[in-house]
């Protein structure tokens, strides 16, 4: 809750006019508490987890024909029914788990500083923050996601998430209720080590799930934004991890590549898109086997 009644009492404060997007802010946040705007992000996550995979499914429908070349594992088809089971099943995990940990979570927001009040960061500040909360979070998901492929952890916990071999948006967060607060921990951490404003929290939370949902979608389109990341991973990149399935040692990266890379686990990997390349080169040469170039698939090499 803002501590100015009016917006003038905000200016003085400030020593100037505020933006217009200041004065949103204020107009929204101003009566309302701390407590209830971080609860948003409660909301934020069922509209993320209900409508973005959507798009994907979207375009299965109506666009086959023109994305199909696009279907990383284009030899694996989910039904409808068997979609909506793995969506019914993540907002189960949503009620029961994610949504109660947002509430009783806000005291540690509290203590790592996360502000309500004005000014609003620039959005440079905003740019900043976000890329400090994704390299720590990658970083240590990384380590977290390489313990979970142990024996106990991928027994016990992980293995829930690798029953999609060939993942859909639908199952980014389908996880054991384990994994998920987890999980949760490189989140806040990023926070942590930089605090922000709650919109570039809100951001943070929203853009990763985006992105956890995209890298899960079973499809490589060439006109998303994200391709042009540095050192960012992507659909292709993290699909041949599910393939591989529960012995992968490969790809254990979320968002970026360099840990795989530093740390020797993206060998896999890079020796199948190797193979790949030798057998479209090969190919390209042989009129007649030119068809043959678009049904050869991360399915037909499989290398861990």
């Amino acid at each position: 809750m803002l501590p100015y009644a009016t917006i003038q009492e905000a200016e003085t404060a400030l020593g100037r006019s505020l933006t217009t997007a200041e004065n949103l802010w204020f107009n929204y946040s101003a009566a309302k508490s701390d407590y209830f705007l971080y609860c948003h992000n409660i909301l934020f996550l069922f509209v993320i987890f209900s409508a973005v995979p959507v798009y994907y499914i979207f375009l299965e429908i109506f666009f086959v024909d023109s994305i199909k070349s696009y279907k990383i594992q284009p030899k694996v088809k989910l039904s409808l029914s068997d979609t909506l089971r793995c969506y019914k099943t993540v907002m189960r995990m949503f009620i029961f788990v994610v949504g109660p940990l947002q509430l009783v979570s806000y005291p540690s927001i509290k203590m790592i500083g996360i502000r309500t009040s004005l000014p609003l960061p620039s959005l440079w500040e905003i740019i900043a923050q976000l890329g400090v909360y994704f390299v720590v979070e990658d970083y240590l998901n990384y380590w977290i996601h390489r313990f979970l492929h142990c024996k106990w952890g991928y027994e016990k916990i992980h293995k829930v998430h690798h029953e999609y071999t060939a993942p859909i948006g639908f199952a980014a967060p389908y996880a054991h209720w384990a994994e998920i607060l987890i999980l949760g921990i490189p989140s806040f951490l990023g926070p942590a080590f930089v605090p922000g404003h709650m919109i570039t929290f809100w951001l943070w939370i929203g853009l990763r799930q985006i992105e956890a949902i995209e890298t899960h979608s079973g499809y490589d389109f060439p006109w998303t934004p994200t391709r042009y990341i540095p050192f960012y991973g992507g659909p292709d990149y993290h699909d041949y991890h599910h393939y591989v399935g529960g012995q992968s040692q490969s790809n254990f990266s979320s968002v970026f590549t360099y840990c795989d890379y530093i740390y020797g686990t993206d060998k896999g990997y890079r020796y199948q898109k190797k193979v790949l390349q030798q057998l479209r080169e090969g190919l390209k040469s042989n009129d007649e086997q030119i068809g043959v170039l678009h049904n050869v698939s991360a399915q037909d090499v499989k290398v861990d």
